[in-house]
């Protein structure tokens, strides 16, 4: 949908999961662009701090609290397997954004050089 979650990720069976991070209850309530990252995910997480309160993320969503060290999943997301072709053309997508990262630390010239 053009724009980019926080965290993505992709298990060995195929499953992308999407994490929105969420620093404070502003930052929540800000945000209006989370609904539609679940159209392109199996699971849909929240990691909040936990001087945000847990009750503000919706019960549709699954939720981490997290700090500096380490996260603790405190409910887990509900699945919606993806349809076929949107699996497809999301895990195309991911794996065409990793090889960007993995080449652009293999040779950090090769944005600037435009062969990226």
């Amino acid at each position: 949908n053009g724009r980019r979650a926080d965290v993505i990720a992709l298990c060995g069976a195929g499953r992308l999961t999407i994490v929105e991070i969420k620093s404070s209850v502003a930052d929540f309530r800000a945000d209006r662009k989370w609904p539609g990252y679940r159209d392109f995910c199996d699971r849909f997480f929240f990691a909040i701090p936990d001087t945000v309160p847990e009750s503000l993320i919706p019960d549709e969503c699954g939720l981490i609290v997290a700090d500096a060290f380490g996260g603790l999943v405190i409910r887990e997301a509900p699945e919606h397997p993806l349809s076929g072709p949107r699996r497809k053309a999301v895990t195309l997508r991911f794996a065409h954004s990793a090889a960007r990262v993995l080449h652009s630390l293999a040779d950090p010239g090769a944005i600037r050089d435009g062969a990226l």
